[in-house]
């Protein structure tokens, strides 16, 4: 209905029996909706394991599962699914060892592997424009790139010297999926991969989750929305607009509530640097503090914000510690999900268009950081 999805075909007795307890929380038609559709994840670190479990336990049609990387004992700390068997491993990738775990939790789910290089790092040249291309999970390195640079004027040329094809991921790729969630990625790939979807002719819900010490944040683009609601007696038709992730980072820091929440700013600051040294997701370290710093004062002064609303320990805590707290992902991972099903039944009030938690106060808040 709302994602792509039609009336379609009933649940079989099968899904009937099995999804019994929740047909009775959010109906049948709910139920069938989440059956019919398809879900792509990018980026396979403990929060979105958590959401992974939550919703193939939802009864969804089919879960694609994207994340090449081995396995490393970071991983392993953090991500349930994979088996401590190192036996097991046998040069698989996270996806296809997720994918097996995956399928023993609800076999009426499909859950598949798609193999490739989703995120999309951008590298500024100082003769280009940031350019943006495919390297996830590569060591990227050009000792000479103004000579192997030199010719190229288009992004597809590019590519092909730094991976040798075309990306095998366009945006008729995304259409395959009614929601799309990428998880710990650059800012570059926020942007890219919302604008692919919000392309398409049929609406593709699109989420970002980052967890950094014991803070997570998670960001919703549904575009133009249409949900009902129970209003005393009778159900209301509700609409909703959202902005695009690159629109939502676009406002001004000044124009919004003073109590927005100071995690809104310093995961921004924290994302501009990657950006700026061209770090992959979380890729810091105590050492980077007093740049962090300096950008922040530069961000501030720009937007016209006190720089006590970012405060000093915050940055120190998101860039210090980049591993993962399984509590801090179980959480951030239940909500996600939570929010997912609702798009997809199409019931019930969705997140617009932040949401912030920080297991230091254990508070988890809604910012709705738009225009409108």
């Amino acid at each position: 209905m709302n994602l792509g999805m039609d009336g379609g075909e009933e649940l079989t007795e099968q899904e009937t029996a099995l999804y019994d307890r929740q047909i009775r929380v959010w109906g049948v038609d709910a139920q069938r909706r989440l059956s019919k559709s398809h879900i792509l994840v990018s980026g396979l670190k403990g929060t979105v394991v958590e959401f992974c479990k939550n919703i193939v336990l939802a009864g969804v049609g089919s879960l694609t599962l994207n994340d090449d990387r081995e396995v490393t004992e970071e991983v392993l700390a953090a991500n349930f699914l994979i088996p401590a068997d190192e036996n097991a491993f046998d040069g698989r990738s996270i996806a296809e060892l997720c994918c097996d775990s995956l399928k023993d939790f609800n076999p009426m789910v499909r859950v598949s592997v798609q193999k490739g290089l989703l995120f999309l790092f951008a590298i500024q040249f100082h003769v280009f424009e940031p350019i943006v291309t495919d390297l996830f999970c590569l060591d990227l390195i050009l000792d000479d790139r103004d000579a192997n640079c030199a010719n190229i004027e288009t992004l597809p040329d590019f590519i092909k010297i730094l991976t040798g094809d075309l990306s095998s991921f366009g945006a008729d790729f995304f259409d395959k999926f009614n929601v799309v969630v990428i998880s710990s990625c650059s800012l570059a790939t926020k942007r890219l991969v919302d604008e692919s979807c919000r392309k398409l002719s049929k609406r593709v819900a699109f989420y970002t989750v980052d967890c950094r010490d014991s803070c997570g944040e998670i960001f919703v683009d549904l575009q133009n929305y249409t949900y009902s609601k129970k209003k005393l007696d009778e159900t209301v038709e509700c609409q909703l607009k959202y902005p695009s992730f690159e629109e939502a980072i676009a406002i001004p820091w000044r124009s919004l509530p003073k109590r927005v929440s100071k995690l809104y700013f310093a995961m921004r600051v924290v994302e501009r640097f990657e950006e700026v040294e061209r770090r992959k997701p979380g890729e810091t370290s105590i050492s980077d503090l007093s740049n962090v710093l300096k950008l922040r004062k530069e961000l501030c002064l720009a937007h016209s914000l006190n720089e006590s609303q970012i405060p000093d320990a915050l940055l120190e805590r998101l860039i210090a510690v980049t591993r993962e707290f399984p509590p801090v992902c179980a959480v951030v991972g239940g909500i996600l999900g939570q929010e997912v099903i609702k798009a997809l039944s199409g019931k019930g009030d969705p997140l617009k268009n932040f949401f912030f938690y920080d297991a230091v106060d254990g508070k988890g808040v809604i910012e709705d950081i738009s225009n409108s």
